[in-house]
């Protein structure tokens, strides 16, 4: 498995709801893998564990996130992996803040990070780890809005999310795709 969490590199992003994948990558690492250190490599930043017998694969794209596919596409080659090994965990407008749902497949919905993976893999046909982080209500608000970090009184929902996809992680290896 190679599992993704998309995001903006810098400090200057960090905890930003365009961030939400690699909060989520790094909290699982955090619960699961505690020990293991990052390396650069494939235009970002890797790790590699097993866990119940599998080699899984982390990645953070360090190359912003609408170039996220330069980083994904070399690494998956490296690994000598298929596109159905890909696991993207990424920020979802359409989704209530929080909330966690999994789907194999579809379109990039205008999220500029998922365009660059379709491009790059050349399928849309990877599985996505969406993370709601609610819609600001205007189309012309949403660049701000991804970009901008979350209020005090929306970190609970997006600990909780974190959480949600910390403890489903272990069923995946067994295809068992729920949160």
């Amino acid at each position: 498995m190679l599992l993704v969490g998309l995001g903006n590199p810098g400090s200057q992003y960090a905890a930003t709801r365009h961030n939400v994948g690699f909060m989520a990558v790094q909290a699982i690492l955090h619960r699961h893998f505690a020990t293991l250190s990052w390396q650069e490599k494939f235009k970002g930043m890797y790790a590699s564990a097993n866990m119940n017998g599998e080699k899984i694969h982390f990645l953070l794209p360090q190359t912003f996130m609408n170039l996220s596919g330069e980083s994904v596409r070399p690494a998956l080659d490296f690994f000598k992996l298929d596109v159905d090994d890909v696991v993207v965990i990424h920020d979802e407008l359409d989704l209530e803040l929080g909330d966690i749902r999994i789907k194999k497949g579809g379109g990039h919905a205008g999220h500029n990070g998922l365009k660059s993976l379709i491009q790059h893999l050349g399928t849309p046909d990877f599985r996505r780890v969406r993370f709601g982080i609610g819609h600001p209500g205007r189309k012309d608000l949403v660049s701000p809005y991804v970009l901008g970090r979350f209020m005090a009184e929306e970190v609970p929902a997006v600990e909780q999310g974190c959480d949600k996809i910390t403890k489903a992680f272990p069923d995946w290896l067994d295809e068992n795709w729920k949160v």
